[in-house]
Order: C-alpha cells, then structure tokens, then sequence
C-alpha cells in the first residue's frame, strides 16, 4: 500500500479515509499480483500494464471504475448490491455496504479476460 499513502493521506475525512483503505487493502490481499498504480489522481489496480479497476472519491459515494465490459457482465449484480451505476462505473454511497465478493467477481473477470492484453484500456 506503500503507492496509495500518499493518496490516503490526502483524504481529510477519517471516516472515507478509512473506508477507501479497507477497499485497497482488500484487493491488495486477495490479489498480490496487481499492480498498485495512482493515474489521474485516482489508484487503480494494473496488471502486466493493463487496467484492471479504478476508484476515486466523491461527496456522496466511492466511485469503482472497473471498465464498461464489467459494468454490464455484472449489472444485475450492482443494481442487486443497491449501488447506481453508470456505462463505466457505478457508487458506492458512504452509507452503503461494500460488496466485496462483488468486487473480487469483477477483478478476477478483469484479470481473466485481459490476461493477453497488451493495451491499457479494453
């Protein structure tokens, strides 16, 4: 987590501080391969120098990033979980639970799906 510090550290909110740090260091255990990697002032998780998922904060939710092809495998799984999403992303309101077996399906699928890619983005 050594990458994000910085990052967190510049949330001024304890509370959202230490949710986006669960978040990270979830994915930071489940899977120790990714790359840590701050793009747009966002971290994100890379892999062999492909995007894997990206977060940023806003005023009412966490933003997960986790490319449109993700979005719309998992849709109903969102939208189940209570979360509003958009083509490439979807909230997580700070008064919500984080999903996590939502978010291990999606980074594996990510993994899985890119593992030949040789660009960043799909």
């Amino acid at each position: 987590m050594r990458d994000f510090k910085t990052y967190l550290d510049s949330i001024d909110d304890p509370v959202k501080k230490e949710r986006m740090e669960n978040i990270l260091s979830y994915i930071k255990k489940t899977f120790p391969q990714l790359e840590e990697e701050i793009k747009w002032n966002q971290p994100m998780f890379t892999d062999h120098g492909t995007f894997i998922i990206a977060f940023s904060i806003a005023k009412n939710h966490i933003s997960v990033a986790p490319e449109p092809a993700a979005i719309q495998l998992f849709k109903k799984e969102i939208e189940e979980a209570g979360y509003t999403c958009t083509k490439g992303l979807f909230r997580v309101k700070w008064t919500d639970k984080v999903d996590y077996d939502l978010l291990r399906k999606m980074i594996a699928y990510n993994i899985e799906s890119k593992k030949d890619m040789k660009k960043f983005w799909r």
